[in-house]
């Protein structure tokens, strides 16, 4: 026999050993599933959130699914639907974790765990950040709508009205400045399209809406400009007087941010 054929024979049956090892890993690792499942709830959910503390999130996912259905009024399956709430969102099942969120909220409302469902029901529609791709071409993000924006906002705004001394109160409100900015970025780059299009009215409307909506942030600078050139074009005098005021009482210094209220938070006017 040639030495081509004697290795051709070699390859075969490593082929056939590695595929053999398979199915009988395969098969004990059903056994052990199934040997697991068919014990006590809080056997499966130690197996389980072990599996979600090392990553392995649709292992996790998949042993407190079974677990939910299997033991549904113990303290386990309880704690299971909060955790299926983390591991769906960092499975990328956004999907799955805005319901599970969604579903813990209307049938627990009292939890003190609830704060953590609106939380990651914030972070699922929260705005992404530039990738590398747009970094590299300077992707104007502001031009994009936001189409996921308000969703996130209202969500982490519950977060910070609700329980402002909880876990998820400080990233919430951080989340929530970066959202008011780009929702007013958005807002301005539509106020500045109209302005080019002759379509003062509408740029007018917008700008002023910017202002009234977006209190403290930095676009409302521009959208002041906008609205005092718009009331301009349309020979409404008084009222590009009555901003040109607004604008001199608040940026004469530049300072960044239109002066708020004492007596409301910044995120009340939603």
């Amino acid at each position: 026999m040639s030495a081509n054929g004697l290795a051709n024979i070699l390859a075969r049956r490593l082929i056939l050993a590695l595929c053999i090892t398979s199915v009988l890993l395969t098969g004990c690792e059903s056994a052990r599933e199934r040997k697991l499942l068919n014990s006590n709830p809080a056997a499966i959910y130690k197996v389980a959130h072990d599996r979600m503390e090392s990553g392995d999130y649709k292992s996790a996912i998949k042993l407190m699914e079974a677990l939910t259905a299997r033991f549904p009024f113990t303290e386990q399956a309880k704690q299971s639907h909060i955790d299926l709430i983390y591991c769906y969102y960092k499975d990328g099942e956004s999907e799955s974790a805005t319901d599970a969120a969604d579903t813990f909220i209307r049938e627990n409302p009292i939890n003190p765990r609830v704060d953590y469902a609106y939380y990651v029901k914030g972070l699922v529609d929260f705005e992404r950040t530039p990738n590398l791709f747009e970094r590299w071409f300077h992707a104007d993000l502001t031009k994009r709508p936001p189409v996921t924006a308000r969703k996130s906002f209202e969500s982490f705004r519950h977060v910070v009205q609700s329980f402002p001394k909880g876990l998820y109160a400080h990233d919430s409100l951080q989340r929530m400045i970066y959202l008011r900015n780009r929702l007013a970025d958005y807002d301005v780059h539509v106020a500045q399209y109209y302005m080019q299009r002759g379509a003062y009215v509408g740029a007018a409307q917008r700008a002023a809406e910017t202002i009234e909506q977006f209190d403290g942030a930095p676009e409302t600078e521009q959208a002041l400009k906008i609205l005092i050139a718009a009331n301009e074009r349309l020979g409404l005098n008084d009222k590009a007087e009555q901003a040109r005021q607004v604008y001199a009482d608040n940026f004469s210094g530049k300072t960044p941010s239109l002066k708020a209220e004492k007596d409301r938070r910044w995120w009340w006017i939603f």
